[in-house]
């Protein structure tokens, strides 16, 4: 996570990761905006570009190649990404309602969450059709109908309502691919048909009558039956109902029809147009709510209505980068006016394309591979970023922050250390007073009748276990961070077969106006608290600073039977080596740093994090661990050393059996390692053969230092199989047998590796 140079002043918004807000994002990397801090919300991590949708469904394009990866463009643009979804506006309190995580707080707010084919228009169709957009489930619908088509013999009919050009390239790209995937298999596709529906009179309407014919030639060519100017009117399982009362059995049905609005957008109060766009003026700033502005398919430009098209919202992104700058800096807003024509540049799914404007038309191979230099070119301009720049007063670029900001500002940069650097009360009040912490029996006083300290009782025959730890942010979402956290400073609990019982609270947050550490503070202690929550742990107070940037941990009280408390010593010849969750954090996040690492890699190292260890702690338990430990800064060598002398024993590690997080193999060849890799690689010492592994790729994995790793556990031989089972049984999918425990020898080096 960056250092904060300035204090947050400001708090802009981006809900969706459409076209515009990717040139938002790399516009405030390249110039960032000081005191502003940039937020994005959205469903997908790797955000696609529409103008490659039907070259990746035809097998043209990989999936990183038509994706734009969110993850290091943020990283360049400073900006927090929350991997969530929008579903509401709080339009007086400025705030952003998500499905999965605490309201969002705003000072100017941007949408550009794109446009959905409109199901609801035709009785049946919503949960019997499958809709193209949003591209990123229609994906995931396409590979599975991929796998139904190969698996048949007999006729497969696949239909298309919509006859302009998205509906007819989305046709010939989906045949293109099956006769292709087919071929490839020795078959042939005589048993596959298709069929194209449309409410007008023609294919491509709005386009010239050039292209109009191409196209026209080119379905005939390939067989397409074309139902134009028949309208879809039913959709029931497999079956559609056209306006000329005929019913068409298709065992496929996609739907590239008129876009339509999420239903939230004019619920939340938001003047929209008839079809629920967001209504926007020359600026792309909203005609009801001027601290809201919208681009891309979801606006609707009063003055200057546009075809629903990825052209615009790409070319909305620069003027929408520069309103946002100057919105946010009090200065007057520059309008855009789009161009009325646009080339279009429409594939035939076999590189093949027909480009149009106006009243030209040419097509070809050419054409496609002109279409082909213009996408690539595109992409290469947010997944090939430049060195990030560094923001620079005036507090808001292109203007002076008004002089109520500009005095709490100068307060910032006097903060006082000692006592003096505590969250304020009234911060500190309002931010817990939003929170309700899990309520126990044996707390005596706590959260609900604050004191100078708390107390618990302690149970007849329990023992009480303590822990503490505490860590700076590596990520710039405060909610997730809040999970991780916590989840990570109860390991220690379970992996000594204890049940966590209060949890105290040590909290950084980085210095700025107090609406910010507030806002801060809540989503941090919100995620936090989901997670000790679900422990069943109360959280009973806690120490909070403000200081350089955003840190947090927990002292953690648990109790325990004296009888049943597991130690890392206990490991008996014989027994199995189980390793919980994969490994691999360490590198993925020190390569997320460097803009180097996937965001879906990110998204899966995160939900390996917040994962809790409970249930497998009990899993263990349940089925005889000898010994136990949870694997964190140390890595699983360090840990596994650990384990083996206090036991007195040695231990056989499998290599290749050893879990890895996705990426994690992939960031070590490009040589990213944590900063805390070269002390645990000092422990190479005892492995046993040390020099024969060095050269092995995974090797370095076992010094990764984890955060919220999993637990390593020795269980007897005979229950071992069972117990993987059951963890896996449990959402513990990547959990291995690792090796196994041996006697003590008189070598000096306990471990001993096997590939």
């Amino acid at each position: 996570m960056q250092t904060l140079q300035q204090p947050v002043v400001k708090d802009l918004v981006l809900v969706g990761g459409g076209h515009s807000h990717v040139a938002v994002l790399r516009r405030f990397g390249m110039r960032p905006v000081a005191g502003v801090r940039l937020t994005i919300i959205c469903r997908e991590t790797h955000t696609p570009y529409s103008g490659m949708l039907p070259g990746l469904v035809a097998g043209h394009y990989t999936f990183d190649e038509a994706h734009i990866d969110l993850g290091p463009l943020c990283r360049f643009a400073g900006a927090r990404l929350y991997h969530d979804e929008a579903i509401g506006l709080d339009l007086d309190g400025q705030s952003v309602q998500c499905c999965g995580r605490p309201p969002v707080k705003y000072d100017i707010l941007s949408i550009n969450t794109g446009s959905t084919p409109r199901t609801a228009d035709v009785p049946g169709a919503t949960g019997n059709v499958v809709p193209v957009k949003p591209i990123n489930q229609f994906m995931a619908h396409w590979d599975r109908m991929i796998d139904r088509v190969l698996a048949r013999n007999n006729g497969v009919r696949i239909g298309v309502v919509g006859t302009g050009a998205g509906g007819v390239e989305m046709l010939l790209a989906v045949q293109y691919r099956l006769r292709q995937e087919l071929r490839a298999r020795g078959r042939t596709d005589d048993h596959m048909t298709y069929a194209l529906f449309g409410d007008t009179g023609e294919v491509l309407s709005g386009h010239t009558a050039r292209a109009r014919r191409a196209f026209e030639r080119v379905l005939r060519d390939r067989q397409v039956q074309l139902f134009a100017g028949n309208a879809a009117l039913q959709v029931s399982p497999g079956r559609l109902r056209t306006a000329d009362g005929a019913e068409h059995a298709l065992d496929e049905i996609l739907w590239v029809t008129a876009a339509g609005a999420a239903s939230w957008l004019a619920e939340s109060g938001l003047r929209v147009d008839q079809q629920g766009f967001i209504a926007v003026n020359d600026a792309l700033q909203s005609l009801s709510h001027p601290s809201v502005f919208a681009a891309g398919d979801i606006a609707s430009v009063q003055n200057h209505p546009r075809p629903k098209s990825g052209v615009f919202a790409v070319r909305q992104g620069p003027p929408l980068a520069e309103n946002l700058r100057r919105a946010l800096s009090n200065e007057p807003l520059r309008p855009f006016r789009p161009q009325r024509r646009f080339l279009s540049l429409i594939t035939t799914g076999d590189k093949y394309a027909v480009a149009s404007r106006g009243n030209w038309a040419l097509q070809g191979r050419l054409m496609w591979r002109w279409k082909d230099w213009i996408d690539r070119r595109f992409m290469r301009k947010y997944n090939e970023l430049p060195d990030m720049a560094q923001a620079k007063l005036p507090v808001l670029a292109g203007g002076v922050a008004d002089a109520t900001a500009i005095k709490e500002i100068s307060a910032i940069a006097m903060r006082c250390g000692g006592c003096g650097a505590k969250v304020g009360s009234t911060v500190l009040d309002r931010a817990l007073g939003q929170l309700q912490p899990f309520s126990r029996p044996d707390i005596l006083i706590g959260l609900n009748a604050p004191d100078d300290a708390a107390v618990v009782a302690v149970p007849a025959g329990k023992v009480m276990v303590h822990t503490v730890d505490y860590f700076r942010s590596f990520i710039e979402d405060p909610y997730i961070f809040g999970q991780v956290a916590a989840n990570h400073s109860l390991g220690d609990i379970f992996a000594m077969g204890g049940e966590p019982q209060s949890a105290l609270a040590i909290v950084t947050v980085p210095f700025g106006l107090e609406p910010k550490v507030e806002d801060q503070l809540s989503q941090l202690m919100a995620g936090a608290l989901k997670v000790l929550n679900e422990a069943e742990t109360a959280l009973v107070g806690g120490h909070t600073s403000e200081g350089a940037e955003l840190a947090m941990g927990f002292a953690v009280n648990g109790l325990a039977d004296r009888a049943r408390l597991l130690r890392k010593g206990g490991m008996r010849p014989g027994d199995r080596l189980i390793l919980t969750k994969p490994l691999g954090t360490g590198t993925l996040f020190a390569a997320d740093m460097r803009r180097k690492a996937k965001g879906r890699w990110i998204d899966a190292a995160l939900a390996s994090m917040v994962q809790s260890n409970r249930a497998a702690a009990q899993c263990l338990h349940r089925y005889g661990a000898t010994a136990c430990t949870d694997v964190t800064g140390f890595g699983l060598l360090g840990h596994l050393v650990e384990m083996t002398k206090p036991s007195g024993v040695d231990v056989e590690l499998l290599l290749s059996a050893v879990p890895l997080l996705d990426g994690a193999l992939d960031t070590v060849r490009l040589g990213i390692l944590s900063s805390l890799q070269p002390q645990n690689v000092r422990l190479r010492r005892a492995v046993r053969d040390v020099n024969i592994f060095a050269q092995d790729e995974r090797f370095p994995l076992i010094f990764d230092p984890q955060t919220a790793g999993g637990l390593l556990a020795s269980i007897p031989s005979d229950q071992a199989d069972s117990c993987l089972d059951t963890l896996r049984e449990l959402g513990y999918v990547r959990a291995a047998i690792i090796g196994s425990v041996r006697p003590l020898s008189d070598q000096l080096e306990p471990v001993v590796l096997h590939r």
